[in-house]
């Protein structure tokens, strides 16, 4: 196979193993096959741990898990091979170690390598049976397939710092309980409150409304500390509450935002230069064979804007606007929109394989000054950039 061919071939592998467009009939099969094997392979994990259904059952949850798992390390190695399509900007070793290393590469590793292992180890099958364990976090991967289910993520991202803040607070809050109840309980009660971070199994169980009851505070002034410290708790647990919750209704408002209030304009007429060697150049309105729902809006002739009719003729330099109604077809509505990018527009100095669009919108352009880039997932939006966008929607 020639070099070109075989580029083709794995940069065709890379679109399908990847989560695709909703046109991409082939992509979209594979997305579906992946999401069921996700599923089928933990639904058979869970059924084996019970012994009436095992021993009915454990021949064909066996096969099933099998199966699933094949199909994880073939899904392992497709994604080995075209990682330097996940990574344009990096070199093909630099690509593959960064996808191996990566969150998702290391879970599509654990999610078939330790079912493998005891073939080549017998002596390891138990420490590989609890690596067998970290299949669970394939499930992650459904995110990708839920446009919905990735604003969990980005919540989570956005807010991490504030998350983390929240939880260190409660973290010193529990540590200076635990200090203040051994100070308190440790005379009465040696046995329960021995160290002072003995506590901190009470303290988390309190400060989380949780309460036990396996050990509790008997002296007056404990009990009393220990009510201002189940108050505190009920603060204290609210704040991450608070905090995904508004992330929640910010990130929802900044998609409304994006679809409805951005500076965002539907890409309606197209402007187009006739030049020397143009073969318009010389052709009058009528004779360019333009499709029945285009039509020529405007020419532009040194500084003079024209009506154009079906004689005028183009000449060189000429600049003509041509105007077209929205794409319509019998089941789907196409529309390209063209965002502009401000400053303090979200996507200023994001990549395009990072960017939270629906997987029915993709990007076919990216103009920068008087450039036009082909996209890629690479490529690093900026400030400036008129960014044009295909939605496919259903007709309401």
């Amino acid at each position: 196979m020639k070099k070109g061919g075989y580029e083709a071939v794995k940069k065709r592998v890379s679109d399908i193993i990847e989560v695709g467009y909703v046109e991409d009939f082939v992509g979209r099969a594979y997305d579906i096959f992946n999401l069921g094997a996700i599923l089928i392979n933990l639904a058979a994990s869970v059924l084996m741990t019970y012994s009436d259904i095992n021993s009915r059952y454990g021949g064909l949850l066996n096969k099933l898990e099998a199966y699933s798992v094949a199909f994880f390390a073939i899904d392992y190695i497709l994604r080995l091979w075209t990682s330097s399509y996940l990574f344009p900007d990096r070199s093909k070793a630099a690509a593959l170690l960064r996808y191996a290393f990566s969150f998702n590469g290391l879970v599509d590793m654990l999610s078939c390598m330790p079912y493998y292992l005891p073939v080549f180890f017998p002596g390891g099958m138990a420490a590989f049976r609890i690596f067998r364990v970290m299949r669970i976090f394939r499930i992650f991967r459904i995110n990708a397939y839920f446009d919905s289910l990735n604003v969990i993520g980005e919540v989570l991202k956005n807010k991490s710092k504030l998350l983390v803040s929240s939880v260190f607070v409660v973290a010193m809050l529990m540590l200076a309980s635990s200090l203040c109840m051994y100070s308190l309980e440790h005379e009465v009660q040696p046995e329960v409150f021995d160290n002072a971070l003995s506590g901190l199994w009470w303290a988390s169980a309190t400060l989380m409304t949780v309460g036990y009851g396996d050990m509790y505070p008997i002296t007056a002034a404990g009990r009393a500390f220990g009510i201002i410290i189940t108050m505190l708790g009920v603060g204290m647990v609210a704040i991450p509450t608070g905090i995904i919750s508004a992330g929640f209704v910010e990130q929802y408002e900044k998609l409304r935002k994006m679809s409805e209030e951005e500076v965002e304009k539907r890409i309606q007429f197209i402007k187009v230069e006739v030049d020397e060697d143009d073969e318009w150049k010389g052709k009058t309105i009528k004779e360019l064979g333009l499709p029945n729902d285009v039509i020529v809006a405007a020419v532009s002739r040194n500084g003079e804007i024209f009506t154009p009719n079906g004689k005028l003729v183009l000449e060189n330099g000429d600049v003509v606007a041509l105007a077209a109604d929205t794409m319509e077809g019998k089941e789907l509505k196409i529309e390209l929109k063209e965002v502009e990018l401000k400053e303090q527009h979200e996507w200023n100095g994001m990549k395009i394989k990072d960017l939270n669009i629906s997987r029915q919108t993709f990007i076919v352009s990216v103009k920068r000054g008087d450039k036009t880039l082909i996209p890629h997932g690479g490529l690093t939006l900026r400030a400036g950039d008129n960014v044009v966008l295909y939605t496919k929607q259903k007709k309401s």
